[in-house]
């Protein structure tokens, strides 16, 4: 029994998908793009706080909590399973918002994760210039846990990247089926190569259009992804398809 061929079609939520996924291995690296902390645009009153349609927040792959305590709760109802698929040494590199911040951080601490090594940034290069300087709007982080203290660095070891500037590639929209959540591969590559090697097993339990399973196919490495909507999972198991065709 081994790894599932493509995308999972399950929720990180339960525990039994992950016997699916994974067939009895274990990855070296959780890389994934949980839901973020949205809150409800409704006040107390039931009116909402912005009655205009959003084309990003209100898009169908988009999930909302009625407060931090609801993200905490969810938190708790995945993060453990995921973070159990490890091997010992394996780090989590979970991407999120102020808000989901501290319920990620306090969830991986409960199950043994409870090194924050930093924070990775992904600052996104607009397309707007001044003068001849690309403008620059810090975007998302990704923050890098561990079970243990990373290591200090030796002479000859290569810096630890904890930042990446860079924009969307042309035709990435398209290629993900213009998902509302796709990360760029540049803001991906840095995350991959430092805290994986060829060959690794990285695991995303929320794959949407698939933006982090293919950079670690693209760059060598194994996927194991698991996606809530169906469309979604299909379409993610067509591009790991097609990047299996793809010369290296």
């Amino acid at each position: 029994m081994g790894l599932f061929s493509g995308c999972l079609q399950a929720d990180a939520r339960d525990a039994s998908a992950y016997a699916r996924l994974m067939g009895g291995q274990r990855a070296q690296l959780l890389l994934t793009d949980p839901p973020y902390c949205l809150l409800t645009r409704r006040r107390k009153g039931g009116d909402l706080r912005d009655p205009r349609a959003h084309k990003k927040i209100d898009h169908e792959a988009v999930v909302r909590f009625e407060s931090v305590r609801d993200y905490r709760a969810f938190t708790a109802e995945w993060l453990p399973h995921a973070l159990a698929q490890l091997a010992p040494e394996a780090p989590a590199v979970l991407w999120t918002n102020l808000l989901g911040r501290g319920p990620l951080l306090e969830v991986a601490a409960s199950c043994g994760y409870a090194h924050h090594a930093g924070d990775f940034t992904w600052a996104k290069r607009t397309t707007d210039k001044n003068a001849n300087e690309h403008l620059l709007r810090v975007y998302e982080v990704a923050l890098v846990l561990t079970r243990a203290p990373l290591p200090p660095l030796a002479p000859a070891d290569p810096p630890r990247c904890w930042s990446s500037v860079t924009a969307y590639e042309e035709g990435e929209a398209e290629a993900t089926g213009h998902h509302p959540h796709h990360k760029p591969f540049g803001a991906l590559e840095a995350l991959v190569r430092q805290y994986s090697r060829p060959g690794a097993v990285v695991l995303d339990v929320f794959a949407g259009s698939g933006s982090i399973p293919a950079a670690a196919q693209r760059l060598g490495r194994t996927p194991a992804c698991m996606e809530l909507r169906p469309e979604w999972a299909r379409a993610v198991t067509a591009r790991l398809h097609r990047g299996a065709r793809q010369p290296r």
